[in-house]
């Protein structure tokens, strides 16, 4: 099973910058939209996630979104996987430790940030659709007489 230093290694020869922001997690710079991809070590497991874009506020207004994800992971994603964790819309994939390689690792990370790359336009109508709704609201409201 891969060490921490065996991780801390194959981010090595990724060749792009990254920082250990504690003990066994790292944030490594994507390059898309100021993304990071966070990645844990976590026997048995090696952990990677990244943050899309927040929730947004008006639920109802956003069930295409919620498609759009879907549609996505059936489609576009073959290892990792959109969800939802709190208030935001993350990209997440696990690869076991046991017989986990270099080729597999930089897989997994170029499949992520080909994933936020080309994915990004797609969902960016997206981040604010309950704000366009509730000011489409607002303009279709009769104004209060003063």
């Amino acid at each position: 099973m891969l060490t921490r230093e065996d991780v801390d290694s194959f981010l090595l020869r990724l060749e792009q910058e990254y920082r250990e922001v504690e003990t066994g997690m790292w944030i490594l710079q994507s390059g898309v939209d100021g993304a990071g991809v966070v990645i844990h070590y976590s026997p048995p497991l090696l952990l990677l996630r990244v943050k899309v874009m927040e929730v947004p506020d008006e639920e109802s207004a956003c069930v295409r979104l919620y498609r759009r994800l879907l549609e996505l992971n059936a489609t576009d994603l073959v290892h990792g996987a959109y969800g939802i964790d709190g208030d935001d819309v993350i990209l997440s994939e696990s690869l076991e430790l046991e017989n986990l390689d270099f080729s597999e690792f930089q897989a997994s990370i170029d499949s992520m940030q080909l994933a936020l790359a080309s994915h990004l336009e797609a969902l960016s109508p997206f981040r604010d659709c309950g704000e366009t709704e509730n000011r489409e609201q607002g303009a279709s409201a009769p104004s209060p007489a003063s």
